[in-house]
């Protein structure tokens, strides 16, 4: 069964850094397209990141693009979401997926993931 669990999340000022983890487990397989979610009171889950496991191209929304990065340790099973520069936008619950299944491009498309974690939450105040 797999299993994710994230962890944190919290509450920073307006130009503040976060660094979000998620522990994988349950799973095999090397090459494991992952990702970062989130989704604010009233919103709709958005996608916010998403890499493969076993490295290769990333891939943003354009409202983090070059604030946040998505990292993984594959001897640790976990998935990193560095957050800088972070803003009263941001605050959200953040999730953790995973997508089992081959695909040409990994990318924070919600309905291509299967699995998810409980969520963290970052709150971020102006």
């Amino acid at each position: 069964q797999v299993r994710l669990v994230e962890s944190g999340g919290g509450s920073v000022q307006a130009g503040g850094s976060l660094r979000l983890s998620c522990a994988a487990s349950g799973y095999t397989g090397s090459h494991i397209c992952m990702g970062w979610f989130r989704q604010a009171p009233g919103r709709e889950r958005e996608g916010v990141a998403a890499a493969y496991t076993g490295g290769g191209s990333t891939s943003y929304s354009d409202s983090v693009k070059g604030r946040f990065t998505i990292s993984q340790d594959n001897t640790k099973n976990k998935l990193y979401l560095e957050m800088n520069s972070l803003e009263p936008e941001d605050t959200a619950m953040y999730y953790c997926a995973a997508d089992m299944l081959i695909r040409p491009v990994c990318s924070p498309s919600e309905e291509n993931f299967a699995y998810w974690g409980q969520g963290t939450q970052v709150t971020v105040s102006s």
